[in-house]
């Protein structure tokens, strides 16, 4: 693993935690259980959209181990494994059909849905009931509404970082370049080669 890669992986497990602190301090009404703005989302489609998958899931478990030891307990780390866990299959899947299929906020409504779901069988799970899933139908609008905001701020932090070529070294290729910008891969040869 380069130093760029740890590098970025320290990076977003900082910033996962922040958003995590800072969504905590929202003054949000607490329509159901599990219903949140879901910021750490973002960390998650930038580490998939420059990362590899392994790193990417190694951000989602630190950030919920971390954020369950900052304030939470056990069972919140339980209720963010489970809902980190659902929605990192699904976006990593979807990934692969960006831009052909699916748009980055559509990739990060489906993430956020199978949040809600994973956070909601921990609950049945915990409290050994389904009746629970009477609030499926307000998760399910939840999903859309804060999959689309978080969807739309990912892409902007993707593309920004694409413009400024910090993609990790030899990972150009997992996020789509502007027309104009060069591969990262090609800039480094041509330094190397002017030395």
């Amino acid at each position: 693993m380069s130093i760029r890669r740890i590098t970025w992986i320290g990076i977003l497990v900082s910033l996962a935690l922040m958003m995590h602190g800072v969504e905590r301090l929202l003054p949000i009404p607490q329509l159901a259980p599990g219903v949140k703005l879901g910021l750490a989302n973002i960390v998650t489609l930038v580490a998939l959209s420059i990362l590899p998958r392994g790193d990417a899931y190694l951000i989602v478990i630190i950030r919920s181990t971390l954020g369950a030891l900052l304030g939470g307990g056990a069972s919140a780390m339980l209720f963010s494994l489970a809902g980190g866990t659902f929605s990192f299959l699904a976006m990593a899947f979807l990934m692969q059909y960006r831009e052909t299929l699916f748009s980055l906020p559509g990739i990060s409504i489906a993430g956020a849905f199978l949040h809600n779901v994973g956070q909601l069988l921990m609950a049945a799970l915990i409290v050994e009931t389904f009746n629970i899933a009477i609030y499926f139908p307000v998760l399910v609008a939840s999903a859309l509404v804060t999959g689309f905001f978080t969807g739309i701020v990912s892409d902007m932090i993707i593309t920004a970082i694409t413009h400024a070529r910090l993609q990790p070294m030899g990972l150009s290729d997992h996020t789509p370049r502007p027309r104009n910008a060069k591969p990262l891969r090609h800039i480094e040869s041509h330094e190397t080669t002017r030395l």
